[in-house]
């Protein structure tokens, strides 16, 4: 048996992979086990862990040090780009709203933090060590200690505060949640609220009657509005026909017009009069509107055309067709000129049927090329948010710069690939099953190795008096504005509940927690809100941190 204990004692690349697997494999098998109605999910993985450590095992540190940065780095930088395409548009809906959510869980704890030091005992710097802890954030460790030692103090107790209450830092956030979701939240609750609108098109049959339009083409029509709208089919005489530029609008002629919801009131003064029939459930067999006239929807699988504006490929002139909708993930978008295409955007095209033929060929079209993940680009995404994370910012009356770091570079890369990326020309699609094997995969590794790092020292740390002290202390500042803001903003009836905990795992630079969240809650309500706030969050607790040390210490 000799072989077998090397296996798990002796450091090497296998020994490093058998580890980890048992660890991650443990701790994925475990979290499925409810206790009370309560499921840790992935999060389990940490604790399995940590008590790994505690055991004894271990793998080398470089190892070590590499699998949990690029499990992080690997995580946000999926998540990022999972959450890109809908991050500018939530950001101007509610994105503010969100981010000052996480601006008062941030300034309640630090205050709390505070008032704490005089009532404890505790050093200030101490007291900041505890804090960076509670937060799970390393980055404000690494701002403070570079304070301390520039002020000439040592940073041994700050670090050790830090580690100290890191693994309850982790779990106070879940159990916050737990907490707030037994005792506050009702069912309606759970139920997502999305920042924003999923649907952002609109369809209406309108009847020409307005005297100002007839007789007018449907561009001259389109420059006497500032309204934005696509007009897919015509009904002139009993007959349907495709409408192009130059069709004439004639009295009496029926249109179908796709355009928002909120210009709905407006079509109708622009048209005339609005047919009372719904275009905008489930369900409709778009085909059996007219026998000659087809409606299908294609997927942009042709790389050439990805970052190219719709209204640059001349469909109506060259093909005789028009687009009425762009569906991008699970946004339906209104098919103006200027809207850049992406790649895997399913575009709804009608025209006659040898037309859409035509236009099936030019899209591409090949759903089986997008079975293929794009594993290149998320790599070479990666390699950008690490540059990112590591550029120093210098901030005024701060001698030492500030870096993003291994989470927040990959995050703001994979958001802004997600956003941009169509515009540059560069493919950053993947499908929806392997983005979310990637993420799991990345998370897992990083929590792994995380808790295996803390085991060792943990039991050991803890027992002494004020390392009991420090855990308790500690747990408060992760609890206490969790739940104290968490109730608060469940009371505003504004946000479902998986926004609520996106919000508090951002701000408290906490993924464990978000992928509990995500295990335990349907949509990706969680996801949006944690991506949304978490870059800010995570750059404010770093100032603050320095701020407290250089003005406080």
């Amino acid at each position: 048996m000799e072989w077998f204990q090397q296996l798990f004692s002796i450091h090497s690349s296998v020994q490093t992979v058998v580890i980890l697997s048992l660890i991650i494999a443990c701790g994925l098998a475990l979290g499925k086990v409810k206790v009370m109605g309560v499921s840790l999910g992935v999060a389990f993985v940490f604790f399995v862990g940590i008590l790994a450590g505690h055991l004894g095992l271990s793998i080398d540190e470089g190892v070590l040090d590499y699998a949990e940065t690029f499990g992080l780095s690997m995580f946000v930088y999926c998540l990022g780009l999972h959450v890109g395409p809908n991050f500018f548009g939530s950001l101007r809906h509610e994105g503010m709203a969100l981010n000052l959510w996480s601006l008062a869980v941030i300034i309640f704890g630090t205050v709390f933090a505070l008032l704490l030091v005089p009532i404890t005992g505790v050093a200030l710097p101490d007291m900041v060590g505890l804090l960076c802890g509670a937060t799970t954030n390393t980055p404000a460790l690494g701002a403070a200690t570079q304070a301390l030692e520039h002020l000439g103090f040592a940073r041994g107790s700050v670090a050790l505060a830090t580690a100290v209450t890191y693994p309850l830092g982790v779990l106070g956030v879940i159990i916050a949640m737990v907490f707030i979701r037994k005792v506050f939240v009702k069912p309606v609750d759970l139920e997502e609220k999305p920042l924003t609108d999923d649907d952002n098109t609109y369809i209406a049959q309108f009847v020409v009657v307005n005297p100002a339009i007839v007789g007018k083409t449907i561009a001259e029509v389109a420059k006497i509005t500032h309204l934005k709208f696509i007009i897919s089919r015509v009904w002139h005489a009993d007959q349907v026909i495709v409408p192009k530029a130059d069709t004439i609008l004639e009295q009496g002629d029926n249109v179908l017009v796709v355009t928002i919801k909120e210009d709905e009131d407006a079509m109708e003064v622009l048209f005339g009069r609005r047919v009372a029939k719904d275009y905008n459930r489930d369900q409709i067999d778009w085909n059996a509107i007219d026998a000659n006239v087809e409606s299908r929807i294609l997927v942009l699988t042709r790389i050439q055309l990805n970052g190219k504006r719709l209204g640059e490929l001349q469909l109506r002139n060259t093909y005789g067709v028009n687009v009425s909708r762009v569906i991008r993930g699970d946004i339906k978008l209104l098919a103006t000129d200027n809207l850049r295409l992406q790649y895997g955007d399913r575009v709804t095209v009608v025209g006659l049927h040898e037309a859409v033929n035509h236009v099936e060929s030019f899209f591409g079209n090949s759903v089986k090329t997008l079975n293929e993940p794009n594993i290149g680009s998320i790599f070479f995404g990666i390699i950008l948010g690490l540059m990112l994370g590591t550029i120093p910012i210098h901030l005024p009356g701060m001698d030492g710069p500030i870096r993003l770091g291994i989470a927040g570079g990959p995050i703001i890369m994979g958001i802004l690939v997600g956003a941009l990326g169509p515009k540059l020309h560069f493919i950053s699609y993947t499908t929806r099953s392997a983005s979310l094997m990637l993420r799991k995969l990345g998370l897992s590794l990083y929590l792994a190795c995380l808790g295996l790092d803390a085991g060792k020292d943990f039991f050991e740390t803890i027992v002494r008096p004020e390392g009991i002290a420090w855990v308790g202390i500690g747990f408060l500042i992760t609890i206490v504005p969790i739940i104290i803001i968490g109730v608060i903003a469940l009371h505003t009836k504004k946000y479902d509940f998986g926004t609520i905990c996106g919000i508090l795992c951002g701000s408290m630079a906490n993924p464990m927690a978000l992928g509990y969240a995500n295990d335990t809650l349907k949509g990706d309500t969680a996801s949006i809100s944690y991506a949304t706030v978490y870059p800010l969050g995570m750059f404010i607790r770093v100032v603050i941190a320095q701020m407290i040390i250089m003005f406080f210490v």
